[in-house]
């Protein structure tokens, strides 16, 4: 087993980063995330469309358009924005949804392990917002992307 965000929650966390640091609050063109980022703008438009339907992003078509935070960038915990392209961060199948239907559930040995971890997972995640992803490089810093 092996627990890996896709490339679609990278790029997905990264396009909103790029949305932070470049929030003037006028629409920014698709075409120059997509520049910036050196992700395909098809690619985006998969992610965008996703954001948008959750009410992450507003959007606005034609002269001037593109998109912007729906919300300031401290209210985007990047457990929420992992979830939402992810799916559910559990690392075996029986946590994945709110009742765990296993037969052995009562009697399983690891299972309180991979509550645990879950939990810290979901925890760790939580505790990072897209603001604090996108002001890296401020002194105390402890991770990296």
């Amino acid at each position: 087993m092996s627990m890996k965000i896709s490339t679609k929650g990278r790029y997905a966390l990264r396009v909103l980063i790029d949305l932070a640091e470049h929030d003037s609050g006028e629409f920014i063109p698709l075409k120059e995330i997509a520049a910036r980022q050196d992700i395909s703008e098809k690619y985006l438009e998969s992610i965008i469309v996703v954001f948008s339907k959750a009410g992450l992003l507003i959007g606005h078509r034609g002269k001037g358009g593109g998109y912007k935070l729906a919300q300031p960038a401290e209210n985007y915990k990047v457990g929420d924005v992992l979830r939402l392209i992810e799916g559910d961060l559990a690392p075996v199948t029986c946590l994945g949804d709110s009742s765990n239907t296993c037969p052995r559930a009562a009697t399983c040995k690891t299972l309180p392990m991979w509550q645990k971890f879950y939990a810290m997972t979901n925890e760790f995640f939580d505790s990072y917002t897209v603001a604090d992803l996108a002001d890296r490089g401020s002194a105390g810093d402890d991770y990296s992307i």
